[in-house]
């Protein structure tokens, strides 16, 4: 072989060999997933609004209903509208969020996520945290935000390629104003639902309304927080701008059992008014 050819073979296999580590780079879920173009896979860290809960005619979790990872027929999830375009996310869609949970219990999740290798993860945590027996027992504003960050940094350091989307909590005052005279969500609310908020939900005493005043304080505090937050990640963290907040609840938007948690109504909602426009 000339000296000529022999040049020209080494320089095609060094172009092969790096072409074939490239590939193996950026296969579906790998920690190493490119920043650009859509994600082929994601994780759903939050709580049950953010499990479905409610959604499928019994009070429990039903991730098929998810805004964020759900799969099923009914919500065009984000899972979804991401897999019609990219389908090498299918199947690739794990939901860690835990009816109950609240701030403090975010970094496990997002270990969960971490392991998982996920290049997406959708964030929607806080509604527990205000709601509470009593207005005296609302999580701190100061200690929401650093165990949001916690649960952020775990994400950062273990999928620092991850693209993070932190969801606003929503209007949850919003929901008392347009049930508080439905006998059939009074009596619901009444078992015990987010009480912070929801007790004595007929009740138009000062007492009363000053609590649930305060409660909405809280929330948009948190919300606040959870910007400041995203912000503080950097640039592969977006926050909602406060989109999931604004949107007008009715009672045709949460299930007819607690009368609090999303149907598959306000599931779609959430989907709709949270997907990013474009990925990063």
């Amino acid at each position: 072989m000339s000296r000529r050819c022999l040049v020209v073979v080494v320089l095609l296999l060094s172009v092969s060999t790096a072409a074939c580590k490239e590939t193996a780079g950026t296969r579906p879920g790998a920690a190493g997933a490119p920043r650009s173009g859509l994600p082929s896979s994601m994780a759903a860290l939050g709580d049950s609004l953010t499990s479905g809960f409610g959604s499928c005619l019994t009070l429990a979790a039903c991730t098929r209903n998810s805004w964020s990872t759900g799969g099923g027929t009914q919500v065009n999830s984000h899972y979804l509208r991401i897999r019609a375009r990219n389908p090498a996310i299918s199947r690739n869609n794990h939901n860690f969020a835990v009816p109950g949970a609240r701030a403090a219990g975010l970094a496990g999740q997002a270990a969960a996520a971490v392991r998982e290798k996920v290049d997406y993860v959708t964030v929607l945590i806080g509604a527990n945290d205000a709601c509470r027996r009593k207005v005296a027992e609302m999580t701190p504003v100061a200690t929401f935000r650093r165990q949001v960050d916690a649960g952020l940094a775990t994400i950062k350091k273990g999928l620092p390629r991850a693209r993070v989307l932190v969801v606003s909590i929503p209007d949850l005052y919003r929901l008392w104003q347009v049930g508080h005279t439905n006998r059939n969500a009074v009596r619901a609310w009444s078992l015990g639902v987010c009480p912070s908020l929801l007790a004595h939900p007929a009740s138009t005493a000062e007492m009363d309304a000053e609590r649930r005043r305060a409660v909405r304080a809280r929330i948009d505090d948190y919300n606040r927080a959870l910007a400041a937050a995203c912000r503080a990640y950097g640039p592969l963290c977006r926050y909602d701008g406060g989109a999931a907040h604004r949107v007008r609840f009715d009672l045709s938007m949460v299930n007819h059992l607690d009368y609090f948690h999303p149907s598959v109504a306000g599931q779609n909602k959430l989907a709709s008014v949270t997907f990013p426009r474009r990925f990063w």
